[in-house]
């Protein structure tokens, strides 16, 4: 049974933000990936698209988004979808952290613009 445990997910530290990988193929999960993130205090965000939907869900804290020329707040118990191929950006200008869950189907990457594709470890 393909139960990934909160005890035994793995966790990945970047710049400004904690991830912690629940469904991803390396844990049984075929076509999608879930993952819990924390981005600190300060966190600039970084301008990137990625290949496939992805789907954010706030739980805690307060972000803000930048996509298609809009700025908007978001807050604990909203959802962001964020269209393929779509550059975005979400920062953390507050003193507070902010925990969101991400869902990206399995096989998509993330892409600055101009840079090379990426694929985070924590959705492998």
């Amino acid at each position: 049974m393909p139960l990934i445990k909160a005890a035994d997910a793995p966790t990945f530290e970047a710049p400004l933000m904690t991830a912690t990988g629940l469904a991803a193929p390396s844990r049984g999960s075929e076509e999608n990936s879930v993952w819990r993130f924390t981005m600190h205090p300060g966190n600039p965000g970084h301008a990137h698209a990625v290949s496939r939907e992805e789907i954010f869900v706030a739980l805690a804290g307060a972000a803000r988004v930048e996509m298609d020329g809009q700025t908007c707040d978001f807050r604990a118990g909203d959802a962001l979808v964020i269209p393929a191929n779509t550059v975005f950006k979400v920062s953390v200008p507050g003193d507070e952290p902010f925990e969101a869950m991400a869902i990206l189907p399995v096989g998509a990457y993330a892409q600055a613009p101009g840079g090379d594709r990426v694929s985070p470890p924590w959705a492998q």
